[in-house]
């Protein structure tokens, strides 16, 4: 009998591929609150997120979680609203923003509290104004998005994270294992066929043909040449 793949195992939800959650500081995410003033608390690292994460402190006594920006500090002042001012840190509706200005943590949906543009190192900029809000995504995508959706300016903080390595095998596994995946992918044809649809047999399959055709530019004829087709006997 044939055993689960791994994506099988994962679906199913052991505890190797549960992530552990009860670790996770919360959910940043934009207060449904239409104007409000406050101040960063404290920065701190969470191991659900790639980038660091701020608590921040309204006037009325309410926290909430934020994704820090590049740049942010504690006691630095954070602003909601419409009218707030054109820094970095404060969350205004895509309306209330020009052009060219950068922003994450972009809500799909007025209310929602941000959706797009989460990881670190991420930005994104609005490229025009109307009936909708155009927005260019890190990936290049444009999205159109209700004016009234929110969104916080600047770029989001740890994006330098790639750019160190990691030197250890254990330090890889670590990171891996704190968002529930596994740090070492085998490749299905080099498995056994009691492990994977693709496994078992004399060799690896190669992914295509290792032949060269016959109709090849003389360039690329080289190597193993396709044979010639037999004649069907009559």
């Amino acid at each position: 009998m044939g055993k689960r793949i791994i994506s099988q195992r994962r679906g199913r939800g052991s505890s190797r591929y549960r992530a552990p959650s009860h670790r996770y500081a919360g959910h940043p995410r934009i207060p449904n609150i239409e104007d409000g003033r406050g101040y960063v608390k404290r920065i701190f690292h969470d191991p659900g997120h790639t980038a660091p994460l701020a608590e921040i402190q309204l006037k009325n006594g309410e926290k909430f979680l934020m994704l820090a920006h590049l740049g942010m500090y504690e006691g630095q002042m954070v602003e909601i609203g419409q009218n707030a001012k054109i820094i970095q840190g404060n969350i205004l509706p895509l309306g209330s923003i020009p052009e060219g200005v950068p922003i994450y943590n972009i809500e799909l949906n007025y209310g929602d509290g941000g959706k797009f543009v989460r990881s670190g190192g991420a930005s994104a900029q609005i490229i025009s104004h109307g009936e909708k809000t155009t927005v260019q995504l890190p990936s290049g995508e444009f999205k159109l998005l209700d004016p009234r959706c929110r969104a916080v300016i600047g770029v989001v903080a740890g994006g330098g994270r790639k750019d160190e390595p990691m030197l250890k095998a254990g330090k890889v596994y670590h990171a891996w294992k704190s968002k529930a995946r596994k740090h070492v992918q085998v490749r299905g044809v080099a498995m056994n066929a009691v492990n994977h649809p693709h496994g078992g047999g004399k060799h690896q399959h190669i992914g295509g043909p290792s032949t060269v055709s016959r109709h090849a530019p003389p360039g690329r004829k080289v190597g193993r040449l396709s044979p010639k087709k037999k004649k069907k006997k009559r």
